[in-house]
């Protein structure tokens, strides 16, 4: 069940992104704000070191929400293409007609 572990994985960092946002927002601003001290700034860097690695919003990743796969993915919809494709042939997405040639 890799699939499952991944998607819950995925939400995981979501939501350390979600209560980390502001703290880390709050660090940002004062290790760029230039007329802070140089050892004010210094801290505020190693506070933001010390915040865990997956309340970065860059570590985040677009998963299809039924397989868990991270590429080819429809943002609309939040699934894969293959999952798309699977949907689309069982009728399950209305307005959306699989063509063939």
């Amino acid at each position: 069940m890799a699939k499952k572990a991944m998607i819950e994985r995925e939400k995981k960092r979501q939501r350390l992104v979600e209560k980390y946002a502001a703290k880390r927002a709050a660090l940002k601003e004062i290790a760029n704000d230039e007329s802070k001290s140089m050892e004010e700034r210094f801290k505020a860097r190693l506070k933001l070191a010390k915040l865990p690695r997956n309340s970065s919003a860059t570590r985040l990743h677009n998963r299809c929400q039924l397989t868990g796969r991270p590429h080819a993915y429809y943002r609309k919809l939040k699934v894969s293409r293959i999952a798309l494709r699977e949907l689309g042939s069982n009728g399950q997405i209305p307005g959306l007609v699989k063509s063939s040639w």
